[in-house]
């Protein structure tokens, strides 16, 4: 698991950087925006690959587990919920602040910082995990913008966060892309935090699940790394899914069947 914190330079670019002060973050905007589903004529075949996996093979898997973390009022990180108050990647005080959360699924973290007081705006390449944000946001009556997109292409105004965020949701896109986005839509001075799991487990874990957990051999070159070709098929199709990024979500020591049916693009 590896947190990364960056700063924004406001010219499209980040540099990896202590936190600034809340304080001298831009006050929030109008917390009843709207921004429109982003629409594109033709996505990347990734990010087209990916939508249909979370739609019919991921989402419903996660619809049960999150109510229960979209009601707690503890931030945690991570497969091993690791506390914030611990971890301290967030810089301080997130009230007022204009948060953008990339890959948000269910919206669990960005309910989380919504109770703090920060206007936040999520965005997720799949439907169905935003139908379960949507409700759970009636169900606890919070509400902040969903939109069904995805990270690499946002169509966010430029300069309108002060805080970009990603808990294992934007390590499905590709990091070349991502993450100039994340940099675009930040003001000077805003920060990009984002998790993903550690560069060594990726290289080390099998290529199916009846191969076991990680092991203690290099199983892939470590330099030049972005895309890997995962064996195996997509339960629903003979396509299989696309993970970008270092992992994906709720993994730890044996292999889930999301990355072990997908396209794996790191930095």
């Amino acid at each position: 698991m590896s947190v990364v914190t960056c700063t924004s330079r406001g010219n499209g670019s980040v540099r990896i950087s202590q936190p600034v002060s809340s304080a001298d973050s831009h006050t929030c905007s109008d917390r009843r925006r709207y921004y429109p589903p982003v629409t594109r004529p033709e996505l990347p075949k990734h990010i087209a690959r990916n939508r249909v996996y979370w739609d019919e093979v991921n989402a419903p898997r996660y619809a049960a587990p999150a109510p229960g973390r979209g009601a707690r009022q503890e931030i945690t990180w991570g497969i091993f919920g690791i506390s914030e108050d611990e971890l301290h990647a967030l810089s301080g005080d997130v009230a007022g602040m204009d948060v953008v959360e990339l890959g948000c699924g269910t919206a669990y973290f960005g309910a989380w910082l919504a109770r703090r007081g920060a206007g936040v705006t999520g965005i997720d390449n799949s439907a169905e995990q935003l139908k379960t944000a949507r409700r759970l946001q009636d169900e606890h009556d919070l509400h902040f913008p969903l939109i069904h997109g995805n990270a690499e292409d946002t169509g966010l105004p430029d300069a309108s966060f002060d805080l970009a965020i990603s808990e294992y949701g934007a390590i499905w896109a590709d990091p070349y892309r991502w993450i100039p986005e994340a940099a675009r839509i930040l003001r000077p001075g805003g920060e990009l935090v984002f998790l993903g799991n550690g560069t060594l487990w990726v290289l080390t874990v099998p290529e199916t699940d009846d191969e076991g957990p990680a092991t203690d051999r290099l199983l892939r070159p470590y330099f030049g790394i972005h895309r890997f070709d995962w064996a195996g098929q997509s339960a629903s199709s003979s396509t299989s899914g696309t993970a970008i990024g270092s992992g994906c979500c709720e993994r730890s020591a044996s292999r889930c069947s999301t990355c072990s049916r997908s396209e794996l693009l790191m930095t």
